[in-house]
């Protein structure tokens, strides 16, 4: 979401130079936004906590009266706000998978706020089709339209090559959240068959506390790997570009995902990519990635093993994966939100 809101706003705010702005959130993170000088935009404040109550009454105060439309980037939509609204939509994953979501409580509230969107606004947007589709075998078909406009791929990734190796030993690279969804035992697991076999280390980039469904099974199972399995935690953007250029394969084994941008990211950076078969990711990735199923260690393990003995397939995907990147920029989501957002205002 982060990414999402940090790549689109600035190409947003210039496309409308007659309409005035008002961007509500933390005014520190709004800020670093990157808010062009000649955006008529007024930044307000807001300390309510994502998806808690005084979200639900503190939001709708401070949405100006004369709002004309009202864009939630994501699905906890003000229910007490009456005008026009644009919702972005990520992924189904709480209603998807509930086997893998920690706490009831959080499936009850995904669900009704889903089904609120549905009746409330007035048109959606989804970062795949994938998504799009998710949400009608869900929800139901709705009264709006849904657009599902893809994500896009920073030009800085296509530079990443330049930089030097951030590790000292041959390496597989996992890149996203510590977290159940993600088939991170699964990839353990499908590295510790192949220790004999390859001289590689596995590098696990991401965030893997602060989670309530953080996958803690994970980090257990790579205590039995001898060392080779190795959590960085999150990085800065010009380490995490320096793991992925220099890594002999990206390795995504996630059972669900809206989108799926580290295989993109991966590909721009010149990053060969195992992907999982499933959810949004031959949708994004095409015939760029080495597909494996995310079910199926010994599926996963065997694609590992088959790309690091083939130089060749190694070459084919590098080659394949940046024509596949190019394909999909922020110029692009934005012109297509835009076109959105110009069609409610005149509606």
């Amino acid at each position: 979401m982060g990414t999402y809101l940090r790549n689109i706003v600035p190409g947003i705010l210039p496309a409308f130079p007659e309409r005035r702005f008002v961007l509500i959130g933390d005014r520190d993170e709004v800020e670093q936004i990157g808010i062009p000088s000649s955006a008529k935009v007024d930044v307000v404040a807001s300390s309510a906590k994502m998806y808690s109550m005084a979200e639900q009454f503190e939001i709708p105060k401070k949405i100006p009266k004369e709002t004309r439309l009202y864009f939630a980037p994501h699905y906890n939509i003000p229910l007490l706000y009456r005008g026009k609204m644009l919702v972005t939509v990520y992924d189904l994953f709480h209603l998807a998978m509930p086997h893998l979501v920690g706490g009831f409580h959080k499936r009850i509230y995904a669900r009704y706020m889903l089904d609120a969107v549905r009746r409330r606004a007035d048109a959606i947007l989804t970062i795949s089709r994938f998504t799009r589709d998710e949400l009608i075998r869900f929800t139901g078909e709705g009264r709006q339209t849904i657009f599902p406009i893809h994500l896009g791929v920073d030009e800085s990734w296509f530079a990443a090559k330049s930089s030097s190796s951030p590790h000292g030993k041959p390496y597989l690279l996992y890149v996203g959240n510590i977290k159940p969804h993600k088939n991170l035992v699964g990839l353990i697991k499908a590295f510790g068959t192949l220790l004999d076999d390859i001289p590689h280390d596995l590098v696990l980039l991401g965030k893997k506390e602060g989670f309530i469904t953080g996958d803690r099974s994970s980090v257990l199972e790579a205590g039995k790997l001898r060392g080779r399995v190795h959590f960085t935690g999150r990085v800065e953007d010009v380490i995490l570009k320096s793991y992925m250029a220099h890594a002999d394969a990206l390795v995504f084994p996630s059972f669900y995902e809206g989108f799926g941008l580290p295989p993109l990211e991966a590909m721009a950076a010149g990053c060969p990519v195992i992907s999982s078969n499933v959810a949004s990711l031959p949708e994004i990735c095409g015939d760029a990635a080495l597909y494996c199923d995310p079910y199926s260690t010994a599926d996963i393990a065997g694609k590992i093993g088959l790309l690091m003995r083939d130089g060749s397939l190694r070459d084919e995907l590098r080659v394949k994966g940046e024509a596949r990147a190019r394909q999909f920029t922020w110029n692009a989501c934005i012109t297509e939100t835009c076109g959105v957002i110009d069609g409610l205002l005149a509606s």
